[in-house]
């Protein structure tokens, strides 16, 4: 597109206008009054009014709010609501608005067989060539067609008048008194003629499909579809009123084109008829193909992207005009009005709910980027236009609306899976910010309690380790807790910046390669004990702070200090400290875990409890399935084994943890630990922070327990953690 050619009367007002007054109004409002009678013909257009206005409400708020180009809601809801709601949407409104051609040109070809009864011709026929020359008009291009559309609009205005003039004339006090109850035929009822009314109120949209064609869309929107919503209301109470007054019911039920019979001069209806008719037809070709061109071109549907393509000057959706021409054209086949319309309603009725739900959604979470210049819009009336769509359509036929729900669920469905990235912002981050923040502040006021701890672990490594940690770290808080990926760089903060932040990039690209549920974090320290005390006092938010430190064993003698300094550190801090040892960390593979059982050492309830949960985390993974947990505990005398294994049968039933009581009697708890668990997956130890001082002869002491044992944590507790909770 170049730019817009149409203002808020020609490019908006005039399409919207006579798209609501066309086919269902000349031949079917009269069967609406007959059967629900004038009060209940009333509430029909004063409900679906409410609900278009309602919708117009929150159009015109999106509208303001964004650069609207060419897509009409489609683009709206999509830059709103994001690709897998969009594009759903986008499908649905395109084949509405296709179907909608059908609507009009079969209403047209009803009309020309009423003017003219003698003509001995197929139905299909002629509706198929009313169809072709409405295609070749909207081929011919846009701006001929929009402005054909001003002399239809005259000519519609005097049918009208024409119509009003006959029925005061004929009006009869009586027969209005006769006409106010219901007269439902067999199988109708209110939501009957709802529906069949529906269609008629579903040109809102007219005007704001055709974004891409207008000069200011945000102010020709809402100010052109409003006036025609309003103008259109009036026309429609009034003629409720007017054709109770002035036709008896039977004529109301028998006669599709009552309303040129109370006109005072009938041709001037059938005029207008036709001019309504057509016009509609043609801008509802107009319309359609270009939210199929926008959708396209956003290649949300790789098969749709050629009818992305745009001709001429004007940019010209040809390509997609064939396409919609040939949708109508099976439509036309159907040649049933009856049949299309409630199809219609569904169709629309979900696309105006999704447009209310955008809105509401934008209202809600309070989105800086969310500043509407279009004032009368609130979360309220968007949440009111969302659930009056949803029951109207239940309330209508639960069974269209349940194939036109799943229908559009399934199309959602199938854009989640391809996990498409779109190119534009949409609401869906900031409904989780929001969320996370009333989340947030909500966990903050809670008092904690041992019975609610989660594992937030961070796991801080690199290199080679970086894969177990991060592997480990998984396992025990996928589903359950929270984990981070850290780093820590050692250096200057001035000469690394450059550093941290490729390191960051890596990081997260291991994340994302290694399918993880985790965050990330690099830091930049001047040695490893600052850097860890830096994270654990400022990493997180609020209540959502690591409780759990994750690092791995010591390897390089030469930071044996600032280990132990950094391990006292997290110590002093109050965060629990878990010490992984896999050997050798560059050869084995994380994911591939050997045969063998999950073996925890008791050694007393100040580590215990954690290492016990943790044992129990591990085990609930879909990986560890089938690996046994075994609670094992050294005594130096058979004498005790009885007494022993009842206490540790009772540590597991207050647990609430399935595990197996395993006593090893023994005058060498080392030596007993490293027979007992030689075959383990995994072994779970308890540890005392070193002192200053004495990291040596900790590594030396931990690193002859370990030897013969596979992947090993070592565990000290803050002592957050109860079996009993």
């Amino acid at each position: 597109m170049k730019g817009g050619r149409f203002g808020t009367f020609g490019g908006v007002f005039t399409p919207c206008t006579l798209t609501i007054l066309g086919v269902i109004m000349f031949l079917r409002f009269g069967q609406v009054v007959g059967q629900a009678g004038v009060w209940y013909a009333l509430s029909i257009v004063a409900l679906a009014k409410l609900i278009t206005t309602l919708t117009t409400l929150s159009l015109s708020a999106i509208a303001t709010n964004t650069r609207v180009k060419g897509g009409g809601a489609y683009y709206l809801i999509s830059r709103s609501l994001g690709v897998e709601f969009g594009g759903s949407i986008g499908v649905i409104f395109f084949l509405a608005q296709a179907v909608s051609v059908s609507l009009y040109v079969i209403g047209f070809t009803e009309v020309l067989f009423s003017a003219f009864p003698g003509v001995q011709l197929d139905v299909t026929v002629v509706a198929t060539v009313v169809n072709l020359v409405v295609f070749v008009c909207v081929m011919i291009g846009a701006g001929w067609a929009i402005k054909i559309q001003y002399g239809v609009l005259a000519v519609l205005g005097i049918s009208l008048l024409s119509f009003f003039v006959g029925a005061i004339l004929k009006a009869d006090g009586e027969v209005l008194r006769q006409n106010l109850g219901t007269d439902y035929a067999e199988g109708s009822g209110y939501w009957t003629m709802f529906a069949l009314f529906f269609p008629a109120a579903t040109g809102i949209m007219a005007g704001a499909n055709m974004s891409g064609d207008l000069k200011n869309p945000a102010r020709s929107i809402p100010k052109g579809t409003l006036w025609s919503v309003l103008v259109t209301g009036l026309v429609y109470l009034g003629m409720a009123v007017a054709l109770g007054a002035s036709a008896d019911r039977e004529t109301l039920h028998k006669e599709a084109f009552v309303v040129k019979s109370i006109a005072l001069v009938g041709l001037l209806v059938t005029l207008g008829v036709f001019a309504a008719t057509f016009s509609s037809a043609v801008g509802s070709l107009m319309g359609a193909p270009r939210i199929l061109q926008a959708l396209a071109r956003d290649e949300i549907f790789r098969p749709f992207s050629f009818f992305g393509a745009g001709s001429g000057p004007n940019d010209e959706p040809r390509r997609a005009i064939v396409l919609t021409f040939l949708i109508a054209q099976g439509g036309v086949m159907l040649g049933d009005l009856d049949l299309i319309a409630p199809i219609i309603t569904m169709f629309f009725m979900i696309t105006y709910g999704y447009l209310n739900l955008a809105t509401f959604y934008e209202s809600i979470t309070k989105n800086p980027s969310y500043r509407p210049r279009f004032r009368f819009s609130h979360w309220s009336t968007a949440l009111l236009g969302t659930v009056g769509c949803g029951a109207v359509m239940i309330l209508i036929s639960p069974l269209w609306a349940l194939a036109a729900i799943a229908a559009t669920a399934a199309l959602h469905r199938y854009l989640e899976r391809q996990n498409m990235i779109a190119t534009w912002g949409d609401l869906k981050s900031g409904a989780a910010f929001e969320r996370a923040r009333k989340s947030l502040l909500k966990l903050e006021e809670e008092k904690y309690h041992p019975k609610n701890w989660r594992p937030s672990v961070l796991a801080l490594g690199g290199g080679d380790r970086r894969r177990h940690l991060a592997v480990y770290g998984n396992w025990l808080t996928v589903g359950r807790g929270l984990l981070t990926l850290a780093q820590i760089i050692p250096g200057d903060s001035d000469t690394h910046l450059r550093r941290r932040a490729q390191e960051e990039e890596s990081l997260r690209a291991f994340v994302r390669d290694a399918e993880l549920e985790a965050f990330t974090a690099v830091l930049v320290a001047p040695k490893l004990s600052l850097g860890i005390e830096a994270l654990v006092q400022c990493y997180g938010i609020g209540a959502l702070r690591p409780n759990v430190l994750l690092l791995g064993w010591l390897t390089d003698p030469k930071k044996r200090e600032d280990w132990g300094i950094a391990l006292r550190t997290i110590k002093e801090l109050g965060r629990s400290i878990v010490l992984m040892r896999a050997e050798p960390d560059d050869v084995d593979d994380p994911w591939d875990l050997s045969y063998g059982s999950v073996d925890v050492w008791w050694r007393g309830m100040v580590n215990g409890a954690l290492m016990l949960l943790l044992a129990h985390l591990l085990a609930a993974n879909p990986a560890w399935r089938g690996k046994r947990v075994r609670l094992l505990r050294v005594i130096g005398d058979e004498a005790g084994r009885e007494e022993a294994t009842e206490h540790l049968q009772q540590l597991i039933e207050e647990a609430r943890i399935e595990a197996t009581p395993v006593i090893v009697v023994a005058d060498d708890p080392a030596a007993a630990i490293r027979e007992a668990s030689a075959d383990a997956s995994i072994v779970l130890l308890g540890f005392e922070p070193p002192k200053a001082g004495a990291e040596q002869n900790f590594v030396d002491g931990m690193n002859g327990l370990m030897e013969g044992l596979g992947t090993t944590l070592l565990i000290w507790s803050s002592g957050d953690v109860r079996l009993e909770a």
